[in-house]
């Protein structure tokens, strides 16, 4: 038999029992994944682990259900509140918008996250990728389910390259959907094997393939891990940039349980226009509401 080369796709078969069972040992023990975690436990975690490390998610999300154990506790409160709780984890529209689908899910669906893909992503803030993987690991479903960790093992154990396209591409998609086991509580634990393979194994950087269950089908690795071709791959920046502006405005407005006054937002950060650019662009988000009076707080409609 010749060896496989990083133009040969090992059969999918042949990677389900492997990385499963590499699953089965290996996988972290976090809330979400218990059996008595419900689909809203699941949606809450998917919302919060968007470019977000589970050991920040984690507390939050321990006080988030603790607070609103259910959609329609969290839509009775005003999306200020959402915003409130969210903290720190960045992106806090990601808070609005789960806010939003709490709303949508108590008002269409008398209060329980729908269990149908089509459903799930006609709810506000829903898009193919949290549709998908609220399916699988909350109703067991079969789905492809494309986040940057699995995109990145199929990239390499598939494909041979050692990163996946910046945007998820249609063959992707395709390559996805013909890597899913048929069974669906496999293809439901296989979705969420996947994804652990690339969080905890499969990294960015310093990937321990010795750690890896297919690493003697990885095409990447049996190519000699040929490094990336594709345009160069930008960390992110926070300092001094107007998410880091934002996120000081938006701390201002979480500590207070009043509307706070343009002077104290002003001083968080010296130089006013990239200010001011940044308070515009959190009214014009929603997270933010100005007051006819010039006091700022967050929304309560």
């Amino acid at each position: 038999m010749t060896a496989m080369t990083s133009t040969q796709t090992p059969p999918a078969a042949s990677l389900h029992t492997p990385v499963i069972g590499w699953f089965e040992q290996h996988a972290r023990d976090l809330p979400w994944r218990r059996p008595e975690a419900g689909a809203w436990s699941v949606m809450v975690s998917e919302f919060m682990l968007q470019q977000t490390p589970v050991s920040r998610v984690l507390p939050v999300y321990e006080q988030w259900l603790a607070r609103w154990p259910r959609p329609a506790d969290l839509a009775a409160e005003a999306p200020g509140e959402a915003v409130r709780a969210w903290g720190r984890l960045g992106y806090p529209r990601r808070a609005l918008r789960l806010h939003g689908a709490a709303q949508a899910i108590t008002e269409r669906h008398g209060g329980d996250v729908p269990s149908e893909h089509a459903q799930l992503l006609a709810l506000p803030g829903i898009g193919e990728y949290t549709a998908a993987a609220v399916a699988s690991f909350a109703y067991g479903q079969r789905h492809a389910v494309l986040d940057t960790n699995v995109r990145r093992v199929f990239a390499r154990a598939a494909s041979g390259v050692q990163y996946p396209p910046n945007a998820t591409t249609a063959a992707e998609r395709k390559l996805a959907r013909a890597l899913l086991p048929e069974e669906d509580e496999r293809a439901a634990r296989w979705a969420a094997a996947t994804m652990e393979l690339g969080a905890l194994v499969c990294t960015a950087r310093n990937e321990d393939c010795d750690r890896c269950p297919i690493a003697s089908q990885c095409a990447w690795r049996l190519a000699g891990k040929p490094a990336h071709q594709g345009p160069p791959r930008k960390g992110q920046t926070y300092a001094g940039t107007d998410r880091q502006v934002r996120g000081r405005l938006l701390a201002v407005l979480r500590d207070s349980v009043s509307p706070v006054t343009q002077a104290a937002l002003d001083a968080v950060w010296e130089e006013p226009v990239q200010r001011a650019r940044a308070l515009d662009g959190l009214v014009a988000d929603g997270l933010v509401e100005p007051l006819a009076d010039g006091r700022y707080r967050l929304p309560l409609t």
